[in-house]
């Protein structure tokens, strides 16, 4: 396996309802292709998960500084939603676009990207609910299961977890 050794990836949950899978598999990858992974939520210390897994988080999202990482994951489940409108995740996206950052999503959570506006033009996807807001933005939507456009990774929810992580690796 690829060694990221050095490579730091920040995974940004929902302090409630996020996907479990979608956090708990990529995390386990990135962490066994030697990725430091940084866990953030908004305003807890503890996040719980659509399953009632439980998440140590690391870090509010107020003070995560998006430059200190070469990763920046959005993960989905229902609570995602909370990120939607939410100025400092859209604004921790914007700037990992800028700075050439990967940047992932999956399920819900490319809606995130799509109001940043960091999918104009890009092919992504999501899940099915979410098609009508990455268009009306501006993205192509694929309907596939994980999309890759140069450094963004998108993918349509839990079952797509597993392959969503090793594109993230393949993509560093």
């Amino acid at each position: 396996m690829l060694s990221l050794k050095g490579k730091k990836a920040l995974m940004i949950i929902a302090p409630d309802k996020f996907r479990d899978e979608e956090f708990f598999e990529p995390k386990s990858v990135l962490e066994q292709a030697g990725v430091q992974v940084t866990t953030a939520s908004k305003n807890v210390s503890e996040a719980v998960g659509m399953l009632s897994a439980r998440a140590k988080v690391d870090i509010d999202i107020a003070i995560a500084a998006v430059e200190n990482f070469d990763i920046l994951i959005f993960v989905g489940g229902s609570g995602s939603s909370i990120y939607f409108n939410d100025e400092i995740a859209l604004n921790l996206a914007k700037k990992a676009a800028f700075l050439n950052k990967i940047i992932g999503a999956i399920c819900i959570a490319p809606s995130i990207l799509a109001n940043a506006g960091i999918l104009q033009g890009k092919r992504a996807t999501a899940f099915p609910t979410e098609e009508d807001n990455l268009k009306s933005k501006g993205a192509i939507f694929t309907n596939e299961q994980v999309t890759v456009d140069g450094k963004i990774i998108t993918a349509k929810g839990p079952k797509a977890a597993q392959d969503f992580a090793n594109k993230i690796i393949q993509t560093v």
